[in-house]
């Protein structure tokens, strides 16, 4: 049955091509110089760590999660299990970074091999194996298969990511992969950061930065997975894009001198005198019909960004009889 609801996935709003643009102007901009690219690639990888580690209950702020990773300096008052969960997830992100081969084949060996990773240390018997009983998920409206089933789901997963039978737009196809892993939920534990890894797997591997789900959303982020257990996945689409649309934001502005720096909304409107509402604005950034990201509680957008979508609203507006 889900292989027919995914198909909503590709009827829902998510911008594509604004996204696609981006990553061709970053592909254009090179060669990057290596330096430039170290820096994105390391500030990046940090808040991956934390954000991921954060959303399943990690303490460590992103400060502390560098000082961990950077330094190796163990936190006062920070658990050992929470010090390996960074230290484990950023060589898992290691393993992501040598498996993102362009058009790699996502296989089940690969799967096993990073949760292995992201548990090593902390559940020595259950990493890199699937689980052998049943299991809840707190907050879920749904109950994970039985576990005698695990291996065969993840096998057909493994062949329709491969296959990708409805010709899927690499975001497309990473956020149904997401969504499916998180249902079978195949581990005991350690499932939500190993399918966040192999979700940006798939995105690496055809060119894109990773896309970092943030702690603030955490809420939203599990909403957005419960209604796509109802299937809609709107909310879902809409979330995945945002996170890589921020990272891509992100390489441009470090990237190119033609960007346009990004500002707060209100900054926005208040530099540039547009006679718009801050609460307007907010609400097309949330909606992901302008192109913007998010940084803790408060959205950046451009003048540009701004601008673009209204006049695309006009002209659709003009041409309709």
């Amino acid at each position: 049955m889900w292989k027919e609801e995914v198909t909503d996935i590709v009827r829902a709003d998510m911008p594509l091509q604004r996204l696609d643009e981006k990553k061709a102007g970053i592909v254009a901009a090179r060669p990057i110089p290596h330096a430039a690219m170290l820096r994105i690639q390391e500030a990046l990888s940090i808040e991956w760590t934390y954000n991921s580690n954060s959303i399943e209950g990690n303490t460590l702020s992103l400060a502390e999660t560098r000082a961990v990773l950077q330094d190796g300096i163990t936190i006062k008052g920070k658990s050992l299990r929470e010090h390996f969960e960074a230290v484990n997830h950023q060589e898992a992100i290691e393993l992501i970074e040598v498996l993102a081969q362009p058009g790699a084949v996502i296989q089940e060996s690969m799967v096993l091999d990073v949760h292995a990773l992201v548990l090593d240390k902390i559940e020595k018997d259950f990493a890199g194996r699937y689980r052998n009983s049943g299991v809840r998920i707190t907050g879920a409206n749904f109950i994970p298969p039985n576990a005698v089933k695990v291996p065969d789901l993840m096998a057909e997963l493994m062949d329709w990511v491969q296959e990708n039978p409805l010709g899927m737009h690499p975001l497309q196809l990473a956020t149904a992969f997401h969504h499916r892993f998180v249902h079978i939920h195949p581990f005991f534990d350690g499932n939500g950061r190993t399918v966040r890894l192999l979700f940006n797997l798939l995105l690496m591997r055809e060119g894109y930065p990773p896309a970092i789900i943030l702690r603030n959303d955490r809420r939203k982020y599990y909403d957005a997975l419960n209604q796509a257990n109802d299937g809609r996945y709107e909310k879902l689409c809409l979330l995945m894009s945002q996170a890589l649309e921020r990272s891509l934001d992100i390489y441009v502005s470090n990237i190119t001198d033609t960007a346009e720096a990004y500002k707060p909304i209100n900054n926005v409107l208040e530099d540039e005198g547009l006679p718009y509402g801050q609460e307007y604005i907010s609400l097309l950034a949330r909606q992901g019909k302008i192109a913007a990201y998010k940084e803790g509680r408060v959205w950046y957008t451009s003048a540009e960004a701004i601008e673009q979508y209204l006049h695309k609203r006009k002209r659709k507006h003009k041409q309709q009889p």
